[in-house]
């Protein structure tokens, strides 16, 4: 970083005596203002009034819902709008040559003098021509010439957000003026309704031959499908399928079923034929009970169980009618056992049947499939036929639509173009330029501030608003020393004695007051005795660590002859103390070191000393990324010493881009040959993040004897910064007294 020390300067502005130039001068900034504007008001009466009338045209779609055509592809009530790509289109077909030609011979421009149709120039434009700095007008057609003029005066330019196009022409005279903007405007809509009536009857011209060769072909294809099908024998059946795959189809169908029938035979017949090899009572099976005579049998059964039940109570069992009984009913047994192997040779006849059935389906399916493949390879030939001549068909009737469309919007009236005229041009009443008002105020305040100017920079340039500077500085042997009082109330402590009264301590310094009188300061007697000061001193000697003190003369020049590129102060007793800091960074600035006072306290009170107003950007700006380094340093009031105040932003918001400090304080080093960084009554654990390896701590101290910059200095002895001097403005504190008031 280049050096910040700003370039101190003997001299400056005096901007009371620079603005007052002005009042000094005003008449003559008025008279030559008012001559500005006489200048204007007559060179803008010699100038030729201009009249400009403009017509506005809409770009839309006019068709209706009954007049669009309906292969069109859009609904009803829908309309195409034209996009931002259309409308600069047009645009520039009404500017077009054509558009421009048809209007200058529609209004006979070339009578005009103004269209400059007879060549005719002025001495300038002579001139000009013989310089080479324009063309002659005479080497060009007479047409060309309007064209030119035409051009000139007319703007055509699209309405921002909206489909309305802007004929507009300007003119000496309001009438021409505006017949050329409606004459361009109605060119354009003219040459649009031309343009459509055009593409309908091209249309039309261009489908008639057309329809007529499709009509051939289409039918050509249609007598070629019907060939191909009566060789092939592709019989069309129900469902638009050939014969032999419609049969396929049925007979798969009939094969399903008697598949079914087949294994259902098979079923009943294993059913019976199981329950009468494992002795089971094959007459309740369905098949058996559906057989009258099992019927009738099992009736008959049952009937002689019932008289052999009902015998038995009256009769033995080798009683005759018993014997007889039984033998009926073994005879009815045997009777039933037979009826029912007929039933079960039934079910297998069945059975066998619906095999037969069955097979024989089979036959006919291989049959018929070996006939639906060679009908599929020939309808594969006749599918293709059959498109082609599909194909050909829906082209000859989109083209016999769009024939009658095309045919019916050419035989009514001109159709509508895709841009209507919402606002014709009237003559102008007024005249658009010049504008006398406003060429007259604007002369009149640009001369005011052209000549404002001229005047300030003529007294600038002259020196008269030069003045001294109030903080420059003679030579080095006439510079007086610095002198900083330090205010400081000193409160008595209980165990002391009695109250001390609050004292004034004023560091050791000369200064001068305006008069040039030296000022002199007086000891006054110490309050209480000789005692209490006794007091005093014995409890300071108990102290554990007892810091070395030095003062502010002493340590400013170790400083200057060391290589310590940190200075970081501690002030324990406040802001008051932060004075010795302050006084050491002057010291070494007036050595001719580079030296910058870094503000790291809260309440920014040391910097704020130092500057001539408050507020300024600083360290917590920086920090915050709402500053720069060079909005950050500052020049001290009394010194050449660079200072970077507590700054503007939240101290809370800024710590939290703390981490940052580190590097800026090693730019700072880089930039500065000691860095004074002041942190305040900080305790000694928070100011590791601002000390290096050639940093020096030191306590600022307006009473070494105080027990809190004992303990500062002892908890800096145990975090290992060694034995820390304490920095005082000169001898014991003493309460001083000067005549007169005291020193700032």
């Amino acid at each position: 970083m280049p050096d910040a020390r700003p370039i101190t300067s003997d001299v400056d502005v005096d901007l009371g005596r620079l603005f007052g130039s002005l009042a000094r001068n005003w008449l003559r900034i008025l008279l030559a203002a008012l001559v500005v504007t006489g200048l204007a008001f007559v060179l803008a009466g010699m100038v030729t009034p201009l009249y400009r009338a403009e017509t506005r045209i809409l770009i839309e779609m006019r068709e209706s819902v009954y007049t669009r055509p309906a292969s069109s592809g859009l609904g009803e009530g829908a309309a195409a709008l034209p996009d931002a790509e259309t409308i600069a289109s047009q645009v520039e077909i009404i500017g077009s040559s054509d558009i421009l030609r048809e209007v200058a011979r529609r209004l006979d421009l070339t009578s005009h003098e103004e269209f400059g149709a007879a060549g005719e120039t002025s001495m300038l434009g002579n001139l000009m021509i013989l310089a080479g700095l324009k063309s002659d007008p005479t080497q060009a057609s007479v047409e060309e010439r309007v064209l030119e003029a035409l051009r000139k005066g007319l703007s055509i330019f699209q309405v921002d957000g909206s489909r309305v196009i802007v004929v507009r022409f300007s003119s000496r005279d309001p009438e021409l003026a505006a017949s050329v903007a409606n004459a361009v405007a109605d060119a354009y809509v003219a040459g649009q309704e031309q343009a459509e009536r055009m593409a309908n009857a091209d249309a039309s011209e261009w489908l008639e031959p057309e329809i007529e060769n499709l009509r051939g072909r289409v039918r050509e294809a249609e007598a070629r499908v019907a060939e191909y099908r009566a060789q092939s024998g592709l019989l069309i059946g129900q469902n638009n399928l050939a014969l032999p795959t419609q049969e396929l189809a049925e007979i798969s169908t009939e094969l399903t079923r008697a598949r079914a029938d087949r294994s259902a035979a098979e079923a009943r017949a294993a059913a019976i034929r199981d329950a009468m090899a494992s002795n089971g009572r094959v007459e309740t099976m369905p098949e058996v009970l559906a057989s009258p005579m099992v019927q009738r049998l099992r009736e008959r059964q049952a009937q002689i169980e019932a008289e052999i039940a009902d015998l038995s109570a009256s009769l033995l069992e080798n009683h005759p009618r018993m014997r007889a009984l039984r033998a009926q009913g073994q005879e009815t047994a045997r009777q039933l056992r037979t009826e029912i192997s007929k039933v079960l040779a039934a079910t297998e006849n069945e059975a066998a049947t619906a095999r037969g059935r069955e097979e024989r389906l089979v036959a006919e399916v291989n049959r018929l499939k070996a006939a639906s493949a060679q009908a599929g390879d020939s309808e594969v030939e006749l599918r293709a036929l059959e498109r082609e001549a599909m194909a050909q068909r829906a082209l000859l009737e989109s083209y016999l639509t769009r024939h009658r469309e095309a045919a019916a919007r050419a035989d009514r009236s001109p159709a509508p173009a895709d841009a209507r005229i919402f606002a014709r041009a009237t003559a102008p009443a007024e005249a658009y330029f010049p504008k006398m008002v406003p060429i007259l105020a604007a002369a009149f305040a640009g001369s005011l501030i052209v000549m404002s100017v001229l005047v300030l920079m003529r007294e600038l340039f002259s020196g008269r608003a030069m003045r001294p500077a109030p903080g420059a500085v003679a030579d080095e042997e006439d510079r007086p020393e610095d002198m900083q009082a330090v205010l400081v109330e000193l409160e008595a402590e209980p165990e002391i004695g009695p109250e001390i009264e609050p004292v004034v301590v004023a560091m050791p310094a000369a200064a001068e007051d305006d008069d040039g009188a030296e000022t002199e300061l007086f000891a006054s007697e110490i309050a209480g005795s000789d005692e209490e000061e006794d007091v005093t001193m014995a409890r300071y000697q108990t102290e554990e660590v007892r810091p070395e003190e030095i003062t502010v003369p002493e340590i400013a020049g170790e400083l200057a002859g060391s290589d310590v590129g940190r200075a970081v102060f501690i002030s324990p007793e406040g802001d008051e103390a932060t004075a010795v800091s302050v006084t050491v960074a002057r010291s070494l600035a007036d050595a001719g070191l580079r030296t910058l006072f870094l503000d790291l306290t809260w309440s920014g009170a040391p910097s704020s000393a130092m500057l001539e107003e408050e507020g300024r950007a600083g360290i917590t700006d920086l920090l915050a990324a709402r500053a720069q380094f060079a909005d950050i340093i500052h020049g001290d009031l009394y010194s050449g010493c660079h200072v970077v105040p507590a700054g503007t932003v939240d101290p809370v918001e800024a710590m939290r881009a703390a981490d940052r400090l580190p590097a800026i304080l090693e730019a700072l080093d880089d930039a500065y040959d000691v860095v004074v960084i002041e942190c305040g009554a900080a305790d000694a654990q928070t100011i590791a993040d601002v000390t290096a390896a050639d940093s020096e701590v030191l306590i600022g101290a307006l009473d070494p004897r105080n027990r809190t910059v004992a303990g500062v200095a002892a908890d800096l002895a145990t975090l290992g910064y060694g034995a820390v001097l304490t920095v005082t403005p000169g001898a014991r504190p003493t309460r001083l007294r000067r005549r007169g008031s005291l020193a700032a």
